[in-house]
């Protein structure tokens, strides 16, 4: 116990300048942007090693490129994660170049919207296939690298889930289901992993500023096995007309009156990897500004 209490006095004080992940290994998925980019940089900043990876290649590179700049270390991993080989891969690349892995932050994500009664399989099937079954099989080819009996180096595993998943949503069945899944993961590798003093958490996330909660007429969109999905939400249109007969606005139901932006909702994922987080497991950490309390 003084051990661990020292421990984490040592990340807090300035006698640790390299960071509170120094010299770790951490496989971020979904990082070319958004939230899973601002974890990346931020992990590198508190000297993590840094294995980038996205369905787009290219800006999983620029992204490296700016860890590099600014001092820290990564490689990119550009695929699909819910392909048949992506998890030996990424975790092949990932031993080949560091030698070891301390954390898995399984991000990657996107929206397919569709109401119960017009959701079709396959609008259900490829969001579980993205949000639960692709995180599972990367978890199950990491065991061999954080099932490490007796070590005693910080390793753990965020799932990132949605207030979706919580209490559900409007036209998100299936978003909402697989979100909810993760959750229960998550706990589970807690209970079966905790012996090997690896740390399971997930972050639930309510309005983040990204191009998922970004007005879908921007036309973002990604392409999965060969369909393009678009992404964003609606954005209902002005008012037209008398002023004056205009509905007045909505109150923000946000305590806080804003969204998140990318770096806060990242700086959750990094405390709960950090030491900081060390007595933390099997816990689904709400990042909303204070939505639904």
């Amino acid at each position: 116990m003084a051990a661990r209490l020292t421990q984490v006095q040592g990340h807090l004080s300035n006698n640790h300048p390299r960071g509170l992940l120094a010299g770790e290994v951490a496989i971020i998925t979904g990082a070319a942007q958004g939230i899973g980019r601002s974890t990346a940089l931020l992990f590198a900043k508190e000297g993590a090693k840094v294995v980038v990876s996205d369905l787009d290649a290219k800006k999983a590179e620029a992204v490296v490129e700016e860890i590099r700049a600014a001092g820290g270390d990564a490689i990119a991993v550009g695929g699909d994660v819910s392909a048949e080989d992506f998890p030996d891969r990424i975790i092949k690349a990932t031993i080949d170049k560091y030698g070891k892995l301390n954390h898995l932050i399984n991000n990657a994500g996107f929206t397919f919207d569709k109401m119960i009664h017009t959701m079709t399989d396959q609008t259900f099937d490829i969001i579980l296939k993205v949000h639960v079954r692709a995180p599972f099989r990367l978890i199950r080819a990491a065991a061999p690298y954080l099932r490490i009996k007796g070590s005693k180096e910080n390793r753990s595993i965020v799932n990132v889930s949605s207030t979706s998943g919580l209490h559900g949503n409007v036209g998100q069945i299936n978003y909402a289901a697989g979100k909810a899944a993760v959750v229960g993961m998550s706990k589970t590798i807690a209970k079966e992993w905790g012996s090997f003093g690896v740390r399971a958490n997930t972050v639930a996330y309510g309005f983040i500023e990204t191009r998922l909660t970004a007005n879908k007429a921007d036309g973002a969109s990604i392409e999965i096995g060969g369909k393009k999905i678009a992404l964003g939400v609606p954005k209902p249109a002005a008012p037209t007309g008398d002023k004056k007969a205009a509905a007045p606005p909505v109150p923000n139901p946000i305590p806080l009156q804003r969204g998140g932006t990318p770096d806060e909702a990242g700086a959750a994922i990094l405390f709960l990897a950090s030491p900081l987080a060390s007595y933390i497991s099997g816990h689904t950490l709400e990042v909303t500004g204070g939505l639904g309390i």
